[in-house]
């Protein structure tokens, strides 16, 4: 009788095992299946005039892109302002797999023999007429709630809008990253407000922020899509929420269009 009992003790105990370790790995398997968070260098060219700008249109286009997809970094964005009032700066969004290949991409470019020959011109430009007057990059890190960059689906080209949320100190960044995580980033998808991507600024010279895009088919079903947002019951509760008041210091938006060699349209 005892022998029994302590048979089906170690019975019961090891199908309790088995089914803690197969909990831990359906666990570990689902953690491995899930996207891994991609990094974005957004990149800001201050170009002077139209014809600076075609030199460094062509560049892109011509050199840049094409030595990216030799590496397999695919789905680069190119963009200008929608109104530019005499300014031609040039906004290019870069998808990086890991800090390892975007800390790479200078040495990959620097052994890339088509590179160089495709930006000859874009090179010789003299230091007193540069083709830019500088580039301003940021380093970013997908949210997890929007692990990696999505394009826009229908009929291209659309109308994308570029917004930076700046916070007052990194406690209430990070909420505010927290607050699109819980449910922000599922309401503007609701409303189709089209997100591409989402970012926590990790290096640039206006942290701490968030970066984060949103694409229509043009502004007029932009500005629908955003009454939309403004009017979702979660919304209205999710902002009445004391944790994620005081979150935001500072809006800045700009509205762009892909140049025609985008790989977001």
């Amino acid at each position: 009788m005892h022998q029994n009992r302590t048979d089906r003790r170690q019975f019961i105990a090891g199908t309790v095992g088995a089914v803690v370790a197969l909990s831990v790995g359906q666990s570990a398997q689902s953690a491995d299946s899930k996207p891994k968070q991609e990094y974005y260098e957004l990149r800001t060219y201050r170009i002077a005039d139209a014809d600076k700008q075609k030199i460094v249109s062509n560049y892109l286009e011509n050199a840049l892109l094409p030595a990216l997809k030799r590496v397999g970094i695919t789905r680069v964005g190119v963009f200008k302002e929608t109104e530019s009032k005499g300014d031609h700066s040039l906004y290019v969004l870069i998808p990086y797999t890991s800090l390892d290949q975007f800390s790479s991409l200078n040495d990959v470019l620097e052994k890339d023999a088509d590179y160089h020959n495709a930006a000859e011109t874009y090179f010789s430009q003299p230091n007193k007429s540069p083709a830019y007057s500088r580039i301003e990059s940021r380093l970013m890190k997908a949210f997890q709630g929007m692990p990696v960059l999505e394009t826009p689906q229908g009929k291209a080209p659309h109308l994308f809008e570029l917004r930076t949320y700046e916070s007052s100190n990194e406690k209430l960044a990070r909420l505010k990253v927290d607050m699109f995580n819980q449910g922000e980033i599922d309401i503007m998808r609701d409303v189709k407000l089209g997100p591409v991507f989402f970012g926590e600024m990790l290096v640039g010279d206006d942290v701490p922020n968030l970066t984060y895009m949103l694409s229509a088919p043009n502004k007029i079903a932009h500005e629908k899509h955003w009454d939309g947002f403004r009017a979702h019951p979660e919304w209205d509760r999710m902002k009445k929420m004391d944790k994620y008041k005081g979150t935001v210091s500072k809006i800045r938006n700009w509205y762009l269009e892909p140049l025609s060699f985008s790989g977001i349209q």
